[in-house]
Formats: structure tokens, C-alpha cells, sequence
């Protein structure tokens, strides 16, 4: 909670007195008691706070009424000791996730109680008007102080969040999976699953931190619309979400399909938890490579539906799922089914056209498309489908030639 303040707090009108300034001065360790006895016994707060947070708390307003006498010692200073300084300088910055601003002027406003509550025996005869003065100025320097400190470590935890943010996406993108990432989203304070990432572009590369960050926050926007977790970053032209909270992925990426630039935006399959997201950010980028091999693709469009593209890309994920969802199924209902769905699809999805080649009833063509349909849930007659099959089966081919 360190911090300082350019905003000094004005002399009194009037000088207070030496002798008022004594008896203060012998009053200042039973006040700071007498301050922390009150929060004990007027926020409700305060007392379930750790042991820890409350000796920090006691230290500030010995700080506050130490900073005050100080202030009318020496009434010579052109410029008055900086409030949020002196105050607030030695609390830990960590304080200030444990006690709210609220809660800061709270405590400021009990402190000013205890204090002024004993001007009368405070102050010099005669010199109760003058102290009750500087105590009400002072007081008000206090929560502005509180204030400032509260929006610049705001401010500073707002820059290290952003930086442990970027730190997350970069290592699922990556493929880098430690006790870092971990320990990073803790610090985030992510929970949330089942984790899907969505990739698109931003439609223009990004020319400078602030720009990035603007569209990173329209985006968090639309995730607290959709009651959705959301880190994000962007990677020249790519944009990445990691998006927590939904059991569909396509769904959760229709939240924000619209704010991404032109071109395909791809879903990955959904994930566990963080750590296992990595498979989804690979699927993701992947189908993102390989999505001009499908203009007519729709938008967003599962990783999982662009796995020819992404095979002929060079995706070995890719290649390894088609074989064995569907190269090696195939293969185990027998040679005839290979080569009937085979020929069928080369002979332009006609049955009599393949019955004739093969020498059986087109309705042995029918079954045994319905075979193949069983086995890996493709229809043959689809056009999507028929191509998916028949990468798949050139794919399984040439690696068994190659084992």
C-alpha cells in the first residue's frame, strides 16, 4: 500500500499552541490504544481479520496520529509531510486485498473520532478551537490519502494481473505446461471449468499495448454478459481467448463471435481444467492455419471439424485422430467395407455406379454404407463427410505401408 501524495494537507488558520502541542505529544501512544480499541468495538470487520492484518492496521493509525503531531511540530515547513506516505508507507501492499477503501475510511473516520472526542483535554485552555481545527483538516488529507493509495495499487495490480495473464495464453500457446501456469492462474484467482480457447483474429495488427488492451476489455465484457471467465491476448493478428464456465464450446465462442476481425474464429475441444487446455489451444491454432482450406466454413467452427484441413496441413494430431477414428474402424469391419465406401465416393456417390463395379446388389451398397456410418458416425453422401472419410482412408492406408 505503499505510495505518496502530491496533495498536501493545508495549515490550520491558526497556530496551534506550543502547550497544546506538549500535552498531545504525551497523549500520542494512549490514543493510538484508545483508536484501536474503538475499531474493535465499532467495525464488525476488524475483528475477523487475521492477527496479522489487524497489527498492520494498528500500525497505521499510530502512523495517522504520529503524522498529525509531526505536522504541528513544525509549523516552519513550507511543505507539509506527505499524508499517504507517512500513513500508509509501511503497510504492505497486500493489505489492501484484505481491507476495502470502505473499510479505510471507516477506520480514518474512528481515528478522527477518538481524537476529536479528546480535544477538550488535549488542548491548552483556550486552545480546544484551534486543535479541533487542524484535526478535521488533517483528517480529511487522511482519506484522501487512503483514496490514492487504494487507485494506484489498484493501478499496480491491474498492470501485474495483465502480465500474468499474458504469461497464461503465451503458455498454452506455446504448448508449455508447468507449476508456473498453475501457480500463475491462482494468482488470477481462476477456478473455473471445463476451459475451452477460441482463435481468431483482431482484423488489424495491434499497434501498441493500450490498443490490445482495449479489445481485451470489450471482451471481458461480453464474458461477464455470458457469465464466463475469460483470459485473453494478442499475438500480432491472432487474438486467443481461454474461456472457463461452459460445457459448450461452440456455444460459449457465439458469445463472442462478433468482436473478433474477419475471417474464421476456431473452438477447441473443451478441457478439464487449465493445465489440460493446451490440447485445445493446439487444435485451436491448427484449425486457424488451416481454415482457408475451407472458405465455406461456418463461424465459429469446431477444431474438430476442420481435421482434413488440418491433416493435409501437416497437423500429426490431426492425422492420428482421423486414423483412428475412423481409418482403423473401417478397417475392422472388413476389407469389403473399405472398398465399397471407397468406390462409392469415386464414383461420385452413386450406389448402381458402385454395385456394378463391385458385382453386388446396390442394397449391399446400402448396407454397408450404413455400416460405415455406424462405425464412425459420417455419412458417406455427405460431401463434408464423404471427405473426411476419404482423407482418413488415404491417410490409414499410407500409414500402414509405412509400418
Amino acid at each position: 500500500m505503499k505510495a505518496t501524495s502530491d496533495r498536501q494537507p493545508a495549515r490550520p488558520s491558526g497556530r496551534v499552541r506550543d502547550d497544546t502541542i506538549d500535552r498531545f505529544d504525551a497523549a500520542v501512544g494512549g490514543l493510538g490504544t484508545a483508536a484501536m480499541l474503538a475499531m474493535d468495538r465499532q467495525l464488525p470487520w476488524f475483528a475477523a481479520l487475521s492477527a496479522e492484518n489487524r497489527s498492520w492496521l494498528g500500525l497505521i493509525a499510530q502512523a495517522a496520529i504520529a503524522a498529525f503531531l509531526d505536522w504541528l511540530k513544525h509549523p516552519e515547513r513550507t511543505k507539509p509531510p506527505a499524508v499517504a506516505g507517512e500513513v500508509f508507507g509501511t503497510a504492505p501492499r497486500e493489505l489492501a486485498r484484505a481491507v476495502t477503501l470502505q473499510q479505510a475510511v471507516e477506520m480514518v473516520r474512528v481515528i478522527v473520532d477518538v481524537v476529536e472526542s479528546r480535544v477538550d483535554e488535549l488542548a491548552a485552555p483556550g486552545g480546544e478551537a484551534e486543535l479541533r481545527e487542524a484535526v478535521l483538516r488533517y483528517a480529511r488529507e487522511i482519506a484522501f490519502g487512503a483514496a490514492r493509495v487504494y487507485a494506484r495499487t489498484a493501478e499496480a495490480r491491474g498492470a501485474w494481473d495483465a502480465r500474468l495473464e499474458a504469461l497464461v495464453v503465451e503458455s498454452l500457446v506455446r504448448g508449455e505446461v508447468d507449476d508456473g501456469l498453475q501457480s500463475w492462474a491462482s494468482a488470477l484467482n481462476w477456478s473455473f471449468s471445463p476451459v475451452t480457447v477460441i482463435v481468431g483474429t483482431t482484423g488489424e495488427r495491434m499497434k501498441g499495448g493500450a490498443q490490445a488492451a482495449g479489445l481485451i476489455d470489450e471482451f471481458r465484457t461480453l464474458a461477464r454478459r455470458a457469465r464466463l471467465d475469460l483470459l485473453a491476448g494478442v499475438h500480432g493478428n491472432r487474438l486467443v481467448l481461454v474461456v472457463g464456465g461452459s460445457t459448450d464450446p461452440l456455444d460459449a465462442a457465439r458469445h463472442f463471435v462478433g468482436r473478433f476481425g474477419p475471417g474464421p474464429v476456431v473452438v477447441g475441444p473443451g478441457a478439464a481444467d487449465l493445465q489440460s487446455a493446451v490440447a485445445s489451444a493446439t487444435a485451436a491454432l491448427a484449425g486457424l492455419r488451416a481454415a482457408a482450406g475451407w472458405p465455406e466454413a461456418p463461424r465459429p467452427v469446431l477444431a474438430s471439424e476442420l481435421l482434413p484441413e488440418r491433416a493435409l496441413d501437416g497437423d500429426e494430431s490431426a492425422r492420428a485422430t482421423l486414423i483412428e477414428t475412423i481409418y482403423e474402424p473401417l478397417r475392422s469391419g472388413g476389407a469389403a467395407l473399405l472398398d465399397t465406401v471407397m468406390t462409392y465416393l469415386e464414383q461420385g456417390n452413386s450406389l448402381e455406379a458402385t454395385a456394378r463395379l463391385l458385382f453386388v446388389h446396390p442394397n449391399t451398397v446400402r448396407y454397408r454404407l450404413r455400416r460405415v456410418s455406424e462405425l464412425t458416425g459420417i455419412t458417406p453422401g455427405d460431401g463434408r463427410g464423404g471427405f473426411e472419410l476419404w482423407t482418413a482412408v488415404v491417410l490409414g492406408r499410407l500409414a500402414s505401408k509405412g509400418a
